[in-house]
């Protein structure tokens, strides 16, 4: 009988330790040092939990902008449709929405959890509510597992499934990239992804709360034409800046940060042209004709954004609408088409949904996920240097990566 223990009880965790145990040779100890197995997946998706993308193998690797090409054998192993099945099989009805992002017909994340950890159990996986502080090894070969109370556990093979930096209050505290440099593996730079941007326009921190919907969010690397992320969906204004799904998913798509410089636009009227926008003042202005400027755009705008746009445009607040002429319209125009917002910086790791950098992908075998450095030592989720954008991807490199490890450990 073999003694596999798996540090973290996350989804790559939960995943390893199920599949391992369905190998009646393999005794499954799985430590996690919060009391509930799976906290950060509890606060996925908004709580809703995006489990995974309903898309094929060349869809998935182009979503992830580093390290793509180490996941083919993950990804062929473990595909979406593969775990849309596992859940469906344990219970958990599932759909798919806008993006083929795919969540539990409850819109519960803790569906999710239950089924992984019921699963776990059943399949006779033991879950400690322990610390693990190092891992033993003998002549580069894992042997056992030290605890933060001084127990050593006995292990033919462990997986480090520890996550990132980002959210430390759900257990993802780094401990993971410790044990496996104590090893002699290499970290890569730890950096925030998908996480909440700095913006330098002083604007932003009174618009704080102020939520758009249906927007289109822009972001251009300076010298570059192209945009490098543009989508349409909602963000919210913040004291430091701009936060929600729009955001985070543009952050991760930007990978220079403090080496180049960023702008991100918003479009305000995505569904008009700037000629039906043109238009739609036009009528605006007519119905209000002895309307001061500033008291014109309540139809238009939300409250707390007017005195912002009514500045940027540089037309006078207390200006007659019916004295406006067309080159003031047009510059209206462009502002609410193109709001531009100057990005300083990321918000820190730890309010980033994931950590972009981690354990080398070169120490890790691809088709095994058992690192080249020591026997018998995995690796799995996000604790490996691989991230990808949002929309369920990185939550199937975890659920891949983790059948992976525990398939060969």
């Amino acid at each position: 009988m073999k003694n596999i223990v798996i540090i973290g009880a996350g989804a790559a965790g939960l995943m390893a330790a199920i599949t391992s145990a369905q190998n009646k040779n393999n005794n499954v100890i799985l430590l996690e040092k919060n009391e509930r197995a799976g906290r950060k997946l509890m606060i996925t998706g908004k709580g809703r939990c995006n489990l995974c993308n309903n898309c094929d193998l060349d869809t998935l690797i182009s979503n992830i902008p580093k390290n793509a090409k180490f996941l083919y054998s993950a990804f062929s192993a473990l595909t979406p449709s593969d775990v849309m099945n596992t859940f469906e099989s344990w219970g958990v009805p599932l759909k798919t929405e806008r993006g083929n992002r795919v969540f539990p017909v409850s819109d519960k994340a803790v569906d999710i959890v239950d089924a992984l950890v019921k699963n776990a159990k059943r399949s006779g996986v033991k879950t400690l509510n322990a610390t693990a502080k190092k891992i033993i090894t003998a002549e580069q070969k894992v042997i056992g597992v030290k605890l933060q109370n001084g127990d050593i556990i006995p292990a033919d093979s462990v997986i480090l499934a520890t996550g990132g930096m980002s959210y430390p209050l759900t257990g993802s505290t780094g401990d993971g990239y410790k044990m496996a440099e104590e090893l002699g593996h290499t970290v890569t730079k730890l950096k925030p992804s998908l996480v909440p941007l700095t913006i330098h326009e002083g604007f932003c921190t009174r618009l704080a709360g102020l939520s758009l919907k249906n927007v289109t969010l822009s972001v251009f690397e300076e010298g570059k034409k192209k945009p490098l992320f543009s989508e349409m969906g909602e963000m919210i204004f913040t004291h430091f800046g701009i936060s929600g799904p729009l955001v985070l998913s543009a952050s991760s798509h930007i990978r220079y940060m403090g080496k180049k410089n960023y702008t991100a636009f918003i479009d305000l009227k995505p569904a008009l042209t700037h000629e039906q926008l043109d238009n739609r003042i036009l009528r605006d202005f007519s119905e209000m004709q002895n309307k001061d400027f500033a008291n014109s755009l309540d139809k238009l705008l939300p409250k707390s954004l007017i005195p912002v746009m009514v500045k940027l445009s540089g037309i006078e607040p207390n200006k007659k609408v019916n004295q406006i002429n067309r080159e003031e319209r047009t510059k209206l125009c462009e502002i609410i088409k193109s709001l531009p917002l100057h990005i300083t910086g990321f918000r820190p790791i730890e309010e980033a949904i994931i950590t972009s950098g981690g354990i080398s992908v070169k120490e890790i075998e691809p088709k095994t996920m058992q690192s080249k450095l020591v026997e018998g030592l995995y690796f799995a989720g996000e604790i490996i240097d691989i991230d990808a954008y949002t929309g369920g991807f990185n939550l199937q490199i975890a659920f891949s990566t983790g059948y992976m490890a525990g398939s060969n450990a």
